[in-house]
């Protein structure tokens, strides 16, 4: 099986569109998402639209809660809070219900997990952000995989048997019995690593592999729309820099 792994959409129709060509190419057999499809950029109702018809599974983010009224957003910046809230006053009330629909974390699934933002708590949207916060999780799944988002920032961890964690490097990894594997595919619409192109992740099952693509897409068409909607500058300004 070849499933594919998108997440943080963030309402940018463009990225969103040049990933799902590129998933055309891949033909993979599943699309699972991991959360937020809304928040930040100008297009929630047709990226929603677009999602409920693409993919196999998904699971809620913090911005898609949040646009709903299901996570409290006083934690949220200035900026992240003015598109919430300019969100809540385009989105359509079927997507509304869709959004209430998505659930935290998946069931199981051959050896993975999905999850958003950790498996350990998901419901507080706390990060992965280091080797130790790794390691505190994989206590928190049963499965050989995780695959997460939330950070914005791609990146694979494994724990060998050793109950080590390592980073693995290269944009091709192999999955390998004697470990397990925290992935974070980063994010299709607001990557944040400095690397302004849409990121997502093939895993296959047969070859034992995980890839993490990256594509490039209109960022200047997004931030036009993004203007025009009068969305803030700051929210603009970072797509082109991927920060």
């Amino acid at each position: 099986m070849r499933y594919a792994i998108i997440s943080d959409i963030h309402s940018n129709l463009e990225a969103f569109d040049a990933v799902e060509k590129d998933l055309q190419k891949e033909g993979a057999d599943k699309i699972f998402f991991l959360g937020d499809v809304v928040g930040y950029g100008p297009n929630p109702n047709e990226c929603i639209e677009r999602l409920r018809e693409l993919t196999d599974i998904v699971v809620a983010g913090n911005h898609d809660y949040a646009v709903i009224g299901y996570t409290d957003i006083s934690y949220f910046n200035k900026y992240a809070k003015a598109a919430i809230e300019w969100t809540e006053m385009k989105l359509k009330a079927e997507n509304a219900e869709y959004l209430k629909r998505m659930p935290l974390v998946t069931p199981e699934i051959e050896n993975m997990t999905l999850v958003h933002a950790t498996p350990n708590k998901p419901h507080e949207w706390n990060y992965i952000t280091t080797l130790f916060d790794a390691l505190e999780n994989f206590n928190f799944f049963k499965q050989q995989i995780c695959f997460i988002g939330h950070s914005h920032q791609p990146v694979i961890i494994a724990l060998g048997n050793d109950k080590r964690c390592y980073v693995e490097r290269g944009e091709s990894v192999a999955i390998t019995a004697d470990a397990r594997y925290i992935i974070n595919i980063g994010s299709v619409g607001q990557p944040r690593d400095g690397n302004p192109d849409s990121a997502y992740a093939i895993y296959d099952t047969d070859e034992k592999s995980v890839r993490i693509k990256r594509l490039s897409y209109d960022i200047k068409k997004v931030q036009a729309k993004m203007r025009d909607e009068r969305l803030p500058a700051y929210l603009i300004h970072r797509l082109e820099e991927g920060l």
